[in-house]
Order: structure tokens, then sequence, then C-alpha cells
């Protein structure tokens, strides 16, 4: 979320920082070029008069600008409005170099109008090279100068705010992968949370359950069963650590050994391969993922009494002859649905006719 902040503040700095304040500034040459050119047609009174326009103007402008960087568009086009009556005022004024007060004005409009922009650029440039001389009292030819300034002036601008639209949809996009990042991470420590600490707390409770019925008979094996249990205390502690930093050492062999010895624990007889190596590389550390939470699940809701793992190259299933039916998909599945997904592969899980369950994972199907 900060980072997505951060991203938002620079969209804008940019927006509002000082390419735009230049660009904005920039165009203020156009009034003063036409103010500048207004003592040629007038003087005292009338030039006191179109000067008092073209400040006003100069103050409208920067008025509007500001509201256009900040997206108030009713005041904004309320003021273009005025824009509009100060240029036509200021015609008697400064005649053809008055149509340098409309390049500012049709600059401001023309990239908000994407529809109309064309035929108010194109409308505007004809207007300010024929009117100039279509109007016999200016004694002016066409404003060829007024027309190449509209031009080039409104096709910078609009190149300008086309570059400011990808800043903002780039900004976006980063922001919007930051969110889904995070989302992904945190998804991924809640599933390996789960498949972590589903089997060691698992384990845990089964054994120090079994130490304390050994306890209570006097045998010393209750011993051994509690050292065990702080075994997996640490070990949990461990793969807690690992989940958050992103680091799992899960491999099949392993979880086939330490799944042997919580269904041992659980009193449930292990036909499980002693070996792993009939199983692709690719794959060795899924069905790792697998094995554990398969044997997980038959410790801690089968109530079976024997548990058989067969493995392929590709292909993984675990059994048990328990109570069979589950009352939903938890977590453990569900997540390690979207593991098998991810590896390219299928999940199979549901239940055994007469009795039982059967988890099965098939890698290079379909899911």
């Amino acid at each position: 979320m900060r980072e997505m902040d951060q991203s938002s503040v620079g969209a804008d700095r940019w927006l509002l920082g000082w390419r735009r304040f230049l660009l904005d500034a920039g165009l203020l040459v156009y009034p003063l070029v036409a103010g500048a050119g207004m003592a040629q047609y007038a003087s005292g009174a009338g030039l006191f008069a179109g000067w008092v326009i073209v400040v006003a103007f100069c103050a409208v402008y920067a008025l509007s600008a500001w509201l256009a960087a900040r997206s108030r568009s009713r005041w904004f086009w309320a003021l273009v409005g005025v824009l509009t009556l100060l240029f036509l005022a200021a015609l008697p004024f400064a005649r053809a170099n008055a149509f340098f007060l409309a390049t500012v004005i049709v600059s401001l409009a023309a990239p908000r109008l994407p529809r109309f922009a064309i035929p108010l650029v194109a409308g505007s440039a004809l207007a300010a090279l024929l009117v100039p001389w279509a109007v016999r009292p200016w004694q002016s030819g066409p404003g060829w100068t007024q027309t190449v300034a509209l031009v080039f002036t409104v096709l910078m601008v609009y190149a300008f705010a086309e570059a400011i639209r990808a800043n903002h949809a780039l900004v976006e996009a980063r922001a919007e992968v930051v969110r889904l990042a995070s989302e992904a991470e945190r998804a991924r420590i809640a599933r390996d949370l789960h498949d972590l600490l589903g089997h060691s707390l698992t384990a845990i409770t089964v054994k120090s359950n079994l130490a304390r019925r050994l306890a209570a008979n006097g045998v010393e094996r209750s011993v051994d069963e509690i050292t065990e249990v702080e075994t997996l205390s640490r070990q949990a502690l461990a793969d807690v650590r690992a989940a958050v930093s992103g680091y799992r050492d899960v491999t099949l062999a392993g979880e086939l050994a330490r799944g042997r010895e919580l269904l041992r624990a659980s009193g449930v007889i292990a036909d499980l391969p002693t070996a792993a190596d009939v199983v692709d590389g690719a794959h060795q550390e899924l069905f790792g993922w697998v094995v554990r939470e398969g044997l997980t699940n038959v410790a801690r809701h089968a109530r079976a009494t024997r548990c058989t793992v067969v493995l392929s190259a590709s292909a993984l299933e675990v059994l048990d002859d328990g109570v069979g039916a589950r009352t939903s998909a938890g977590n453990g599945l569900t997540g390690l649905r979207e593991r098998v997904a991810e590896a390219g592969g299928r999940m199979e899980a549901g239940p055994l006719d007469p009795k039982g369950w059967r988890l099965a994972v098939v890698m290079g199907a379909p899911a």
C-alpha cells in the first residue's frame, strides 16, 4: 500500500510539477505578443483598454490552467467561455494579433475534447487565416503567422497531454502490479503456513497424546515421544520462518519419512514407499507437498487403520480405509489444488466405495 501511495504521488508530481508549469507559463507568451501588437492599431484609452483585456485574459487563463490540472471541469469550461469573450473583446484592439489569444484557448480546450479536437483546430486555424484578410478595415492579409502558431502550439500541447495520460496509465499499471504481487505473497504465506504447520501441529498433538498415555502407564518410551515433540516444535518454528522468507525445503523422501512416523504415532499402518527415485525430479517437491497434506489429513480426520502411498514417474496416490467422506475441501486441499494447477497437473480428491479416501495427482494432465 505504501508503494502504491508513492506511485500516486509520483503521478501528481508529474501532472502538477515543473513540466506542466513550464508549459502553462510558456503559453502566456501569446497574450503578451497580442498586447505588444496593439500599439500598431490603438493608442491612449483604446490601448489601455486593450491591455486591460490582455491582463484579464492572462489572469483567467492562469486560473483555468490551475483548475484543469486538478480536473475541476465545471469551472474550467466556464472560464474557457470567459476567455473566449475576452478574445472577442480584444479583436477591435489587437486585430489579427488577437488570434494569438485564440491559440491559448484552443490549446486548453482541444486536448479535453478528443472527439471535436480536429474540427476545433481546423476551424480556428481557418478563422486565424481568413478573418484578418476578410475584415477590410484591418487592411491586413491572411494571418499565416497566427495560423502556424495556433496549429503548432496545439499539436505540442496535445502531445504533452498524451504523455501525461500515458504516464498516468503506467503509474496505475505499476500500482496494480504491486497490489497483485502483495496479494499473491499473502496467499503464498497463508498456504505455506497451513501446509507446514498443519502437518507439524498434527504430529505434535498425536505424539503429545501418545506420550501422555505412555507416561500414565509408566512406560519409559514416553520420554522419547516428548523429545520428538520438542524436535517437532523446533521444526515448526523453522518452517514458519522459512515460509515467511520464501525459502521452503520440502522433499518427497523427507515427507515420506516424516509421514511414516506420523502414521505410526497415530496407530495407522503405513504402506509407504521406502524410496522416491521413481518420481521425476521435476515433480519431487510438489509430490512432497501432496504427501504432507495427504498424510496429515489421514492422521487428523480419517480414523483409518491403513494408509497407502503409490508413486510413479508423474503420478501419486494417497489411499486410506477411513471414514471416507470429508465435509468440505478445506484450505489445505484448496491450496494444494492451486499448487498442482500451477505446476501443470490435475488433482482429484474424494471418497472411495465402500469406505476410505483417495487423493491423486497426475502431472501433465489438464486441470
